[in-house]
């Protein structure tokens, strides 16, 4: 009889710690879902000086946008707007000086993603992407002369080693894997080159719904788990007899039960 009450004791503490698990699966998950994001317009990382940009803070009401090592920007006061997803803040006239990582902070002090503008005063520019691009995605990366619209011949370099000659002053990546991720640059004849950004690649993943998966799994567990306790404690309490055996099979079931739960649990009894 010792041995069976142990067992159950033994079921409920596995459903315990298995609740505890779904719980803190479905709060890291709300975390990734809930967790806001910068995003930038054009989605580049290269300006060239007196051109304007735009910040979005996506999941917050409110946010502050924040330049490393220079703190809060004060442009946003005057141009903050709210958008349907968040807020927004316009940079008009950048400078090189402008140049440098930005986040924000929403409230309570949570941080964005980074992203990183270089602002020159040259006459090139690649225009590369800021944020990541997703695995397996093309990206396009352009070189551009500031002093003409026309296409121009451009060479394409990785790291500063040449990788790429393009009549057109594009070059394209087809099929973007964490292998094409590094510092790339570019340079037309006649016009100079274009300082070294950062192409982000990001991995293509399947940790959204995984948590809904295993939860989903352990919710059954549970339920099975739970059914068989309870035809345990159906066929435990129909074994037992009125008058003062039952009495005495109930005090010692409590006594067992008490037991259980010290041997389980010693430090919540």
């Amino acid at each position: 009889m010792f041995s069976q009450q142990q067992d159950n004791m033994e079921v409920i503490a596995l459903c315990i710690k298995l609740l505890i698990i779904v719980m803190l699966l479905l709060g890291e998950h709300d975390q990734k879902v809930y967790a806001a994001s910068l995003n930038i317009d054009p989605n580049r990382a290269q300006f060239f000086q007196y051109e304007s940009l735009t910040f979005y803070c996506e999941g917050v009401s409110y946010c502050e946008v924040v330049r490393e090592s220079n703190g809060k920007t004060p442009s946003c006061n005057f141009s903050h707007k709210r958008t349907a997803t968040g807020s927004s803040c316009t940079i008009t006239n950048v400078f090189p000086a402008d140049s440098g990582k930005y986040w924000f902070e929403g409230e309570g002090g949570n941080k964005s993603n980074s992203v990183i503008i270089t602002v020159t005063a040259g006459s090139v520019i690649l225009e590369i992407p800021a944020l990541p691009v997703m695995e397996g995605e093309a990206v396009t990366l352009r070189c551009r002369n500031k002093t003409t619209s026309s296409q121009n011949s451009a060479d394409f370099y990785n790291y500063g080693v040449l990788i790429n000659s393009s009549s057109t002053g594009n070059m394209i990546i087809h099929n973007v894997s964490k292998s094409n991720e590094g510092l790339y640059k570019c340079s037309i004849s006649g016009a100079g080159e274009s300082a070294e950004s950062w192409l982000m690649v990001k991995v293509t993943s399947t940790s959204s719904s995984t948590p809904w998966i295993i939860v989903t799994v352990l919710l059954v567990v549970l339920l099975v788990v739970g059914l068989i306790l309870f035809v345990k404690v159906l066929f435990y309490v129909s074994t037992l007899r009125p008058g003062s055996g039952s009495t005495g099979n109930q005090t010692g079931f409590s006594e067992l039960t008490e037991e259980a739960l010290k041997h389980s649990y010693p430090q919540c009894v």
